[in-house]
């Protein structure tokens, strides 16, 4: 397997997109959004993980993290997308949800083709993961993922997304613990 867009390279911090299988936009909920959530302040605390940036979209995930004390981001991403897997289809199934059958069809399809059997598959294969070599990529993913909901019209402004580290970097009240990077080449 190509290792081209995965997160191998210890203490490296990684753009990193985690994509819902066909797009399907889970993340209108908010349990599913507090899921994930919930996840990356366990990787926090338990995987080493460090967030400098994220945004939770509809459909997929955008984040700049990186691993600590030479654990593999690979690893960590591996685990996280194994577990919000489980637990996204865990909410599907327990909580209210007006789009639960269609949703568990989508994601029982979207494993049909897989020679390991399973019996639901929400994330695509992999990960898109680009090694952050300079401040000046840095800020520019940086922007472009506190961006995100603004260009795709869900706010006006992108601190005012409750689900994205813009709130951090806006010194507001927020949802998940980043490390807020120099605020000087931040451009939203």
């Amino acid at each position: 397997m190509s290792t081209k867009y995965k997160a191998t390279i210890p203490d490296k911090a990684y753009f990193i997109t985690i994509t819902c299988v066909n797009w399907i936009d889970i993340f209108t909920r908010l349990k599913q959004r507090y899921v994930i959530i919930n996840s990356l302040k366990y990787c926090q605390t338990h995987k080493d993980l460090e967030v400098f940036a994220y945004c939770i979209m509809p459909s997929h995930l955008h984040l700049i993290c990186s691993a600590n004390n030479r654990k593999l981001l690979s690893d960590v991403m591996r685990d996280f997308k194994t577990f919000t897997s489980k637990q996204i289809i865990e909410t599907i199934k327990n909580e209210p949800e007006s789009r639960r059958e269609w949703l568990l069809e989508m994601f029982s399809k979207a494993c049909e083709h897989l020679a390991r059997k399973q019996m639901y598959k929400v994330w695509q294969d992999g990960y898109h993961a680009e090694v952050i070599e300079t401040p000046k990529f840095m800020y520019q993913k940086l922007n472009y993922i506190h961006n995100n909901p603004v260009i795709d019209k869900i706010v006006e402004r992108a601190e005012d997304y409750l689900f994205s580290s813009a709130r951090n970097y806006a010194d507001l009240d927020y949802e998940l613990d980043v490390i807020v990077l120099p605020k000087q080449l931040i451009t939203y």
